[in-house]
């Protein structure tokens, strides 16, 4: 695949909207840790809402009973938008809550973003959601601060006011 292009963190992320111009998607990521496997439902190569970052979505499977426990996806590059929503996001349905599943997705999400050469990941929650929060640290991901949503933003129309912004840079770790 050819390199997303996208800003880090510390070069006018936010407002910049660089567009991936020629992206290619992994037609079969295979991406499976032996207790999850993330099945590949959906990919779009310009999401609007998403500042027009090309955009994976995967269903989260159990492989012990072969149900889906979610669901989680990656957005490769950065947009003013990712600055808010975040490149990872996710969501275990409640009966498969607590097994580490959100966990493992992310890390299998991470091999993804390194394959399309992303320098970072942003990873975003509310602030009073301690388990993500808990899941960003444990990536090894930094937060870099709370920082409040933009009215016109649709995590902010879906009645969040901030979030908070974690950063993990494949440098640190590698």
């Amino acid at each position: 695949p050819k390199q997303a292009a996208g800003q880090p963190e510390g070069s006018a992320a936010m407002g910049a909207k660089k567009r991936v111009s020629s992206f290619s998607f992994y037609r079969d990521p295979a991406l499976s840790d032996g207790e999850i496997a993330l099945r590949l439902t959906e990919t779009q190569a310009a999401c609007p809402a998403l500042g027009g970052v090309p955009v994976y979505r995967f269903g989260i499977v159990c492989l012990a009973d072969g149900q889906t426990a979610g669901r989680c996806e990656l957005r490769v590059g950065f947009s003013e938008s990712v600055y808010y929503a975040g490149n990872i996001g996710y969501s275990v349905t409640e009966a498969y809550r607590g097994r580490g599943y959100a966990l493992r997705a992310c890390r299998l999400l991470l091999t993804l973003a390194e394959r399309h050469r992303m320098p970072q990941v942003v990873i975003t929650c509310r602030p009073d959601n301690a388990p993500s929060r808990r899941i960003c640290e444990a990536l090894g991901a930094r937060l870099r601060g709370i920082v409040p949503l933009p009215p016109a933003h649709p995590l902010y129309q879906d009645g969040d006011r901030e979030v908070c912004r974690y950063i993990l840079n494949f440098d640190a770790f590698r």
